[in-house]
């Protein structure tokens, strides 16, 4: 398998974000997807999530959604998450991807505008 070459600034990106409801995620996941801000959106869940909220520690299910993306749409992504989330404080992580094979690289590419 042919492998992008290592950059010092990635080329594609993973943003990772969770909602409390299988319906928002799938909306959100489609419209990010629709408007190219990522080329593909994955759901996993329900997974159970244990956090401190407010001073007490909370148990809840939520549905992780892994997006795959261009370095160059993360930003615009993110900012996209953080305006239509239901969430008062949502989870947005952005992890850099050092490689990637070739032709994953250049369908994120071509399917994100750049």
């Amino acid at each position: 398998m042919a492998l992008v070459r290592e950059r010092s600034r990635p080329a594609f990106v993973q943003v990772q974000t969770t909602f409390d409801s299988a319906d928002e995620a799938r909306a959100l996941v489609r419209e990010a997807v629709e408007q190219r801000l990522a080329a593909c959106g994955q759901i996993v869940g329900p997974i159970e999530s244990i956090y401190r909220w407010k001073g007490s520690v909370e148990r809840a299910n939520e549905w992780l959604c892994l997006f795959k993306t261009s370095a160059a749409r993360a930003r615009e992504l993110t900012s996209f998450i953080e305006a239509e989330h239901s969430y008062e404080v949502p989870e947005v992580v952005v992890l850099a991807v050092d490689r990637a094979s070739v032709s994953y690289g250049e369908w994120i590419d071509d399917e994100t505008g750049n």
